[in-house]
């Protein structure tokens, strides 16, 4: 048994946790962000609060929908701990997190003088771009070569492109 110093291990410990780093909530998380402002921007009008409060709120419930899921979903034959709900808490937070910069963006959004079309494009393109980078780092992380990272960025973009897409058939 190695004897390492409370520094040493703490180091190893955040190795440890940087190599398993899962950015699959994180990509999820900005396609959802995508789909509800396009379906907001499918309305008409909102007000600007209204699809911050919608970004954020919607990706709580799915963070959460996904924290059940995970908790009781294949851990159902044996005990769960206040550590494990944490660490499954904590593991999918990324969902959560990928809605905050399309909501920063519609919040700021009267600063750029955007209208309620431009907001809506702003947040959509934040989105996107959270996605497609995402998934750039999570393919980068994983030790994937160039050629599989450019492939994984470029099937996200395609799949955000679906989305814009349809926002722009919906709005026709």
């Amino acid at each position: 048994m190695s004897h390492r110093t409370p520094a040493e291990a703490s180091e190893t410990r955040g190795q440890t946790a940087a190599a398993h780093l899962d950015y699959t909530g994180a990509v999820y998380g900005s396609l959802l962000a995508a789909s509800v402002v396009v379906g907001a921007g499918t309305l008409g009008s909102f007000p600007r609060l209204e699809l911050v409060l919608l970004l954020l709120c919607t990706s709580v419930v799915f963070w959460a929908a996904h924290v059940f899921s995970r908790l009781f979903g294949s851990r159902m034959v044996h005990h769960l701990s206040r550590a494990e709900v944490r660490r499954v808490c904590a593991d999918e937070r990324p969902i959560v997190e990928a809605a905050v910069p399309p909501a920063g963006a519609v919040a700021i959004s009267p600063l750029l003088g955007l209208g309620v079309q431009g907001t809506a494009w702003l947040a959509l393109a934040v989105a996107l771009a959270g996605q497609v980078g995402w998934a750039t780092v999570a393919a980068a992380r994983a030790g994937a070569s160039r050629r599989l990272m450019l492939v994984a960025g470029a099937v996200n973009l395609l799949l955000g492109m679906v989305i814009v897409v349809v926002k722009v058939v919906l709005q026709h």
